[in-house]
């Protein structure tokens, strides 16, 4: 038997707006995790290309998760659509970012073993 209070899982392609002036577009469904549920956001990738004489690199597929509360708007469209908005938009994925420590530089000259 079929439960009729269950309600269909939200699953379309839009653009959405996030509160801190993002903006992404691309597949939004519904994820529960840890029962919490949050609105799933996978962004397509977008080839390189070149625009007016500016080369744009490529940006690989992500896909990110957000809170309801963190979400301003939901624009469903197309899927045509939500890919040329992401080619527009170009938000990139988060990237781990490993700093380049200054190396050691050694004075033969120096004795000591201290650093200044």
């Amino acid at each position: 038997m079929t439960d009729n209070n269950q309600q269909p899982s939200f699953d379309t392609f839009a653009v959405v707006e996030i509160f801190g002036h993002q903006k992404l577009a691309g597949r939004v469904s519904e994820q529960v995790i840890a029962g919490q549920g949050f609105i799933r956001i996978d962004v397509p990738a977008v080839p390189s290309f070149v625009e007016y004489g500016r080369q744009y690199p490529e940006i690989p597929a992500y896909t990110r998760l957000f809170g309801p509360s963190a979400i301003y708007s939901i624009t469903p469209c197309s899927e045509e659509v939500a890919n040329a908005a992401t080619i527009r938009i170009r938000e990139r994925p988060v990237e781990a970012y490993v700093p380049v420590l200054p190396s050691r530089v050694e004075n033969s000259d120096d004795d000591d073993d201290t650093d200044f």
